[in-house]
């Protein structure tokens, strides 16, 4: 299917693949600064018209790829097992969901980094669904102020952080989760 709900054209959808495939390994390898879009198109083999008339740059390339991952958090979220998934109280929950985004951001830090530049980040569909969710276990709670609160605790799992806690002060993704577990359980009661 096209974004437009439309059937895709079987050669824009082998083209898509082939251009998301190429994309994913230059970011992972290269780092998406270093990768340009004539870079994408090489490696995917398909022409610069062609790679244009669906990403305009590489941030939608990045957020196309990092979607997938993100829905299938959000799957879990909403229908998984416990403590991730409903059925849990707040502070578990929100640890569980701290460990599943910091795993995320372990494995796909990269193309977060590129999708989300300055302020993109909050306005993206995945941004608003993990402040809702927060917001939401929060009321939960009973906390106080879940409307400021919800984005004071999704800070931290900020890419750019997140990368400059792993590259230079060199916490490791346990540490990082696990700190942040602590601070789900003292303010969200355990």
């Amino acid at each position: 299917m096209a974004a437009d709900g439309t059937r895709e054209r079987a050669d824009a959808a082998r083209n898509r693949a082939l251009v998301l495939s190429a994309a994913e390994e230059l970011f992972a390898t290269r780092g998406a600064d270093n990768v340009t879009m004539d870079d994408i198109a090489r490696a995917a083999g398909v022409g610069r018209a062609t790679l244009y008339r669906r990403y305009p740059d590489r941030a939608s390339i990045a957020l196309a790829l990092l979607d997938r991952h993100e829905r299938a958090l959000q799957e879990e979220l909403l229908h998984g097992a416990p403590p991730l998934g409903p059925g849990a109280p707040p502070a578990e929950r929100m640890a569980a969901f701290y460990d599943a985004m910091t795993t995320l951001l372990e494995r796909h830090v990269h193309l977060a980094l590129a999708a989300e530049i300055g302020q993109v980040r909050y306005t993206t569909g995945a941004y608003g669904f993990w402040r809702a969710h927060v917001h939401a276990l929060l009321v939960a709670a009973g906390v106080a102020d879940p409307k400021v609160l919800a984005d004071m605790l999704l800070a931290p799992l900020a890419p750019d952080l997140y990368r400059f806690q792993r590259a230079e002060r060199g916490l490791s993704r346990e540490r990082i989760s696990a700190s942040l577990a602590s601070l789900a359980h003292r303010l969200l009661g355990s």
